[in-house]
């Protein structure tokens, strides 16, 4: 049998894992100087902890979950999404004692698992950057996040996404949208898909964003949720809106938009940018202010988004950001014949210990094979070692791009070599 990676899962090649390790990177240097610290949750928990907190009618958790009782008879699954391991971990940990700076900002990079259909972009196991924020139920909270999003975006050098935002209101707000809502689509039962025909009742929200053409077409007309917005829940939805004005933040009202899990109320969001001719979600999240307390915890507001990096990478390809390779070779030095082996890998070792990234030849391969190499790996300096060289106790150093060429000694390369480095780099 030929063995090969399951469906569903991809080998990050290293051709490929320095894009990953940019985004990753990326997204420190942009959370961090928002204040925000990294969190590692494991990767399977309690099936109750993803059930009972996205929501038992979710598709997440009735189609998608990898779920399994392991040796100890315990119910496990392997996490489908971050906010809600994050919250296990706040509330298990108390990280909401006084001691502690409110709000309490984490960030959070990890692959993610879910049982569903396979589509450029989205895979079984798939891999998320998210980041949560407790403590806090005001609005600037939710802009602040959105914003922070988006700069993110901007760093990686990604300019054409447009935010979509509405709000689901509070659990009074919520409860009477519900009601109105079942009485509009009953009427239209048989026209909606058999999915929304199960999420009548269960979720009666999830057909507003249901993809099915059918379903598009009956919730045209549909009630909006703004229409049914108590005071309170008003009040936060205008003053995130003037906030995001007030930032010159761009925005669209999506008054169909639900997102898939049952925890948030208030605000939602989604960043929204064209892949393939193709409008698809790149980042969403919004708040929680029930989820803390569910876990056992004390009444704690919350507010979080996730992306994927897979269709951020797609997006990055898309506007055709260049990313820095930083795998580039500094040095690479030309061994020529058994004789300069020794002296090969002492050279390369101190060149790398001050600092440089060097690489050699050990295959014992001819000249014009190693220049080859040279070539591939766009080493910036070549340096030329045979047993003539050896004799002289000098070495041949060379620019790849312009081939200026200067003889050094060798115990000038072990001394300081940024010095030679800057003479034929710098000039």
């Amino acid at each position: 049998m030929k063995l090969q990676r399951p469906k569903g899962t991809n080998d990050i090649l290293p051709s490929e894992s320095y894009k990953w390790q940019f985004v990753e990177e990326k997204a420190r240097l942009v959370f961090g100087g928002h204040q925000y610290q990294e969190i590692r949750t494991p990767l399977f928990e309690h099936y109750e902890v993803i059930s009972r907190s996205v929501g038992d009618t979710t598709d997440i958790v009735s189609k998608e979950m990898y779920d399994f009782y392991d040796k100890g008879e315990r119910h496990i699954t392997l996490r489908p999404e971050g906010t809600a391991p994050v919250v296990r971990a706040f509330v298990e940990n108390k990280l909401f004692a006084p001691e502690y700076q409110k709000p309490y900002k984490v960030y959070y990079a990890g692959a993610m698992f879910r049982y569903e259909r396979m589509q450029k972009g989205r895979y079984r196991q798939f891999h998320q950057i998210g980041a949560e924020v407790f403590g806090s139920d005001n609005p600037a909270t939710d802009v602040e996040s959105m914003a922070m999003v988006m700069t993110y975006f901007e760093q990686l050098g990604i300019k054409n996404t447009s935010l979509h935002i509405n709000t689901l209101g509070n659990t009074e707000s919520r409860a009477n949208y519900r009601k109105a809502l079942i009485d509009f689509l009953m009427p239209h039962f048989e026209e909606l898909s058999e999915d929304s025909k199960r999420r009548l009742h269960e979720n009666p929200l999830r057909v507003l964003d249901s993809k099915d053409a059918k379903d598009k077409e009956v919730v045209k007309n549909a009630p909006s949720i703004l229409d049914f917005l108590d005071e309170e829940s008003s009040k936060h939805f205008e003053t995130v809106k003037t906030m995001l004005e007030a930032l010159e933040i761009p925005y669209v009202i999506d008054t169909n938009m639900v997102r898939g899990l049952d925890y948030y109320n208030h605000t939602i969001f989604e960043l929204m940018a064209t892949i393939s001719g193709k409008e698809l979600t790149v980042a969403a999240g919004g708040r929680y202010d029930k989820l803390v307390e569910y876990f056992g915890g004390p009444e704690t507001s919350g507010f979080g988004f996730a992306l994927g990096i897979e269709r951020l990478l797609l997006l990055l390809e898309e506007e055709k950001v260049e990313i820095p390779n930083p795998n580039q070779v500094d040095v690479y030095v030309v061994s020529l014949g058994e004789a300069v082996n020794v002296e090969t890998l002492k050279l390369v070792q101190s060149i790398r210990k001050q600092g440089f990234s060097a690489e050699r030849d050990f295959l014992n391969r001819k000249a014009k094979a190693q220049f080859k190499t040279v070539d591939k790996l766009a080493a910036k300096l070549v340096i030329t070692i045979g047993e003539g060289e050896l004799e002289k106790a000098e070495a041949n150093v060379k620019n790849a791009d312009t081939r200026e060429e200067k003889a050094y000694p060798l115990k000038e390369l072990y001394r300081d070599f940024s010095v030679i480095y800057d003479d034929l780099i710098k000039g």
